[in-house]
């Protein structure tokens, strides 16, 4: 029988995320001169700060630029992130190489058909409840929540509290 989500988040180490649509609804606004702006949940971040601060690693790795939202990662914490990528699976294996785990080890979440290689070698697939239906399908569990309305946060919650157990 397949492992259980919950049996699956009990191995993770390391959290991947993919930023457009998972951290963010996806949406971009455009302003003047090609500026692009994004919004985020305060949840997200903070779920992001408790899964550092309980000892996870938490990664970005992004197939768009990122010119606004790498502030923001530094400004949580995070110190591994990949933007502008063309191959997600040559950024995660870096990650791994540099971590020194097995794929078994990581929680990958995202959303769209570009993210389907890092979850079909995660340990633990997430994804968010507005993700392509493809993804949908891939994942070993899907949050509530859409991309960048609390579902990063809902997925650490998952985590800690398997984490916290004896």
């Amino acid at each position: 029988m397949a492992p259980t989500p919950t049996e699956r988040a009990r191995g993770v180490r390391c959290v991947v995320l993919d930023v457009d649509g998972v951290m963010t609804d996806g949406r971009l606004y455009l302003g003047p001169d090609g500026v692009e702006w994004k919004a985020v949940h305060v949840r997200d971040g903070f779920g992001i700060k408790l899964l550092l601060g309980a000892g996870f690693e938490v990664a970005v790795i992004s197939g768009r630029p990122a010119e606004g939202i790498a502030e923001r990662l530094a400004f949580l914490g995070i110190r591994r992130c990949w933007f502008n990528v063309d191959d997600k699976v040559e950024a995660f294996e870096t990650l791994r190489d540099q971590l020194r785990l097995e794929d078994r080890e990581f929680a990958v979440m995202g959303d769209d058909v570009p993210d389907l290689p890092l979850l079909r070698r995660a340990g633990l697939a997430m994804t968010v409840a507005d993700a392509h239906p493809s993804v949908i399908a891939a994942a070993h569990w899907t949050s509530r929540f859409g991309g960048g309305q609390g579902a990063v946060r809902e997925a650490a919650d998952l985590l800690l509290a398997v984490r916290e157990r004896p």
